[in-house]
């Protein structure tokens, strides 16, 4: 074998060698240190103290009798074959969850309109974003006793004075209309949050495309739903999302607004929850718990694959 050829073969060898070993850091990534995972450590045990531990707890308590102390004894799945026949748990998730879809829909409405309006080249836009932002920063109980003032006192006196008959009485004594103020108040607090997200998607969309749109003849509405909603979509999901998650716990704006009343007909299933620790149905209201911490991870289960399969489509 000459010079040449040992050259080449050992260059060969050292090329293959350094091939495979690229390929396998590459097949296996980079290694990491284990002080990474040290730095999680801080917050596996606080989430596990905090989270996981009380959660397994209730849930081993919903198939009790535990009444909160002393003793108690299994009952299997007595209490979750107890919740499904109760008209008031059946009743609290009825409203809860047409709570949410409604609100969802009145509060991504009336935030997508005001974000359109204050992104356009109107006067004083900074100073009116300032102000529809306010109400995010107000605590949710003082917000529900301020209406609760207003309903009760303030709208009937209007009413009464300005003729209008229906409104002559407070509707949060009455069954059927009560709801419409928890809608009201919750979406005039959630308004600015959804007003945020949505002026960041409208201030991506470059003015060029308006800007050609107009050029072919394009109205406002068709400049809406053939560019704007398009390209917010994404943005619309996330409020959705975010919007969901929070009606579903709704309960300090329910209890400062009607407490729950009249009767029964606005009673969440947070506050069916919180009412039954201290009523002596903790196990009882463990299992209702469980129940809807499991209908909440399958809406977002659905939310999720709907995200999902959007971004696919876009990919």
């Amino acid at each position: 074998m000459t010079t040449t050829d040992t050259t080449s073969a050992t260059r060969g060898t050292s090329t293959g060698r350094g091939t495979s070993a690229g390929r396998g850091s590459r097949r296996h990534g980079p290694r990491t240190d284990l002080i990474h995972y040290l730095f999680l450590v801080p917050a596996l045990l606080a989430f596990t103290g905090f989270v996981v531990v009380p959660a397994s707890v209730g849930i081993f308590y919903s198939f009790t009798d535990y009444v909160g102390f002393g003793e108690w004894k299994l009952l299997g799945l007595a209490n979750y074959q107890a919740l499904f026949s109760d008209p008031s748990i059946l009743s609290s998730y009825s409203f809860t969850l047409g709570f949410a879809l409604v609100t969802v829909v009145v509060t991504q409405t009336i935030a997508l309109a005001l974000a359109i309006a204050l992104t356009k080249r109107v006067r004083f836009a900074a100073g009116l974003r300032t102000i529809f932002v306010i109400p995010m920063v107000v605590s949710g109980i003082v917000v529900a006793y301020v209406f609760n003032y207003l309903f009760s006192n303030t709208v009937p006196a209007l009413a009464t004075a300005l003729g209008i008959g229906p409104l002559q009485e407070s509707i949060l004594g009455n069954p059927d209309l009560a709801w419409l103020s928890i809608v009201i108040v919750t979406a005039w607090q959630t308004v600015p949050g959804a007003l945020l997200i949505y002026t960041a998607g409208l201030t991506s969309i470059p003015d060029d495309l308006y800007e050609a749109s107009s050029l072919d003849g394009a109205s406002t509405w068709k400049q809406l739903w053939a560019i704007t909603l398009p390209l917010i979509s994404g943005f619309v999901l996330i409020n959705t999302i975010l919007g969901v998650k929070g009606y579903l716990g709704a309960y300090d704006v329910i209890v400062g607004l009607t407490g729950g009343g009249p009767g029964t007909s606005t009673r969440s299933v947070a506050m069916s929850i919180f009412s039954g620790f201290t009523g002596g149905e903790y196990a009882y209201q463990m299992a209702n718990a469980t129940i809807f911490f499991v209908i909440t991870v399958l809406i977002s289960v659905v939310q999720l694959v709907v995200v999902r399969g959007r971004n696919l489509r876009l990919a």
